[in-house]
């Protein structure tokens, strides 16, 4: 429980109480805000490389 704490803290997780349960859902937005600032800025000359690859392949200038 903790842990679900420390998430529900920082927002990457949203909980909702029903009667005696309490449900837990992972908050998508601040998630993906991470992915594009940590994952993105690795792919991004990947993703260029590929483009450049496909318009050489195609004939494209």
């Amino acid at each position: 429980m903790k842990h679900l704490r420390v998430l529900e803290d920082a927002g990457l997780v949203v909980t909702r109480r029903s009667g005696r349960e309490k449900l837990h859902f992972l908050n998508p937005v601040p998630i993906r805000q991470i992915h594009d600032r940590w994952i993105d800025k690795y792919t991004e000359h990947r993703t260029a490389a590929l483009l450049d690859l496909k318009h050489e392949l195609e004939g494209e200038s």
